[in-house]
């Protein structure tokens, strides 16, 4: 399917045809309308105004993640690295996710809000993260010392609302 095209008056007083803009460029797009992406049916990011987009950052892996993994982000020695979350690991709660796989030493795209993809989850259930590092579980951590730490509770059977509980608890049988 094309892009939808519009009318557009040029300066000799004449009209074009030209396409929507799809992914803007910054200024050199000025004025020009917007055209939703032909496969998504959804407007790109580059697109919309300050403030109103995912919170992502780019951030160096120091591990290959998985696509969907849930991620700690971590100071290597003054410079943010990010590695798997992990349940086990008290220095490993989960700020983030990645929607790509990355290898060791790549660019990773890290989300700290929207919606984490997920496959055959329970509605309206809470979910955790896992003893098994970059996953999440619908269980609740049990082992000794581990951290039980909330992701966030399944708006859908295939997404996670990503709101991970920042006092994260450790695991202590009485």
């Amino acid at each position: 399917m094309a892009v939808d095209k519009y009318l557009k008056l040029r300066s000799d007083g004449l009209y074009e045809e030209v396409p929507g803009t799809i992914v803007s460029a910054g200024s050199a797009n000025g004025g020009e309308l917007v055209a939703t992406n032909e496969t998504t049916g959804k407007l790109d990011e580059s697109v919309m105004p300050d403030g109103v987009s995912a919170e992502v950052e780019v951030i160096v892996a120091s591990e290959a993640l998985a696509e969907n993994d849930v991620v700690n982000i971590w100071d290597d020695t003054g410079t943010r690295k990010v590695r798997k979350a992990d349940a086990t690991d008290t220095t490993k709660p989960a700020n983030g996710y990645v929607k790509a796989a990355v290898l060791e030493g790549g660019n990773a795209s890290v989300y700290s809000d929207g919606k984490l993809p997920g496959e055959a989850l329970t509605i309206s259930a809470r979910y955790f993260l896992s003893e098994t590092p970059g996953l999440v579980t619908a269980t609740r951590p049990t082992t000794n010392n581990a951290l039980c730490q909330s992701i966030g509770i399944a708006v859908a059977a295939t997404a996670i609302k990503f709101s991970p509980n920042v006092g994260t608890k450790i695991y202590n049988p009485v």
